[in-house]
């Protein structure tokens, strides 16, 4: 009897867990960035598959990850760098924002399928 109440408890005491764990995680946001908002602090991504625009704000914590590394995000550099692409004829640049409700934690390029390219010798 007594064996069959601690698998019980610690099958419960598992999915707890799982949950607790799955709410914790931050949200995942694949899309292109078509409009930054310096003042505000906002900027607006179109959604991957959905076509549904997502408004997200940046903080002084939000991290932007490059290949040399994360730093914080300069808003006005990527305004430049957005209306760079867009005078190029593209509609925006494709972003991964990690977020948890609407507040940016890390931005960073969406990867293009596969590894790089080695240069050759």
């Amino acid at each position: 009897m007594r064996n069959r109440r601690g698998f019980l408890l610690s099958l419960v005491v598992g999915f707890v867990a799982m949950g607790v764990v799955a709410t914790a995680v931050a949200d995942e946001l694949l899309g292109i960035l078509t409009k930054v908002d310096v003042d505000a602090k906002k900027i607006t991504v179109e959604e991957k598959g959905s076509e549904k625009d997502v408004v997200v704000t940046i903080t002084d914590e939000t991290e932007w990850v490059t290949k040399k590394g994360t730093q914080k995000v300069d808003l006005e550099k990527m305004e430049t760098f957005l209306t760079k692409t867009q005078d190029q004829g593209k509609k925006g640049i494709p972003i991964k924002v990690t977020h948890e409700k609407g507040v940016a934690s890390k931005i960073e390029f969406a990867k293009k399928g596969g590894t790089p390219k080695k240069k050759a010798e």
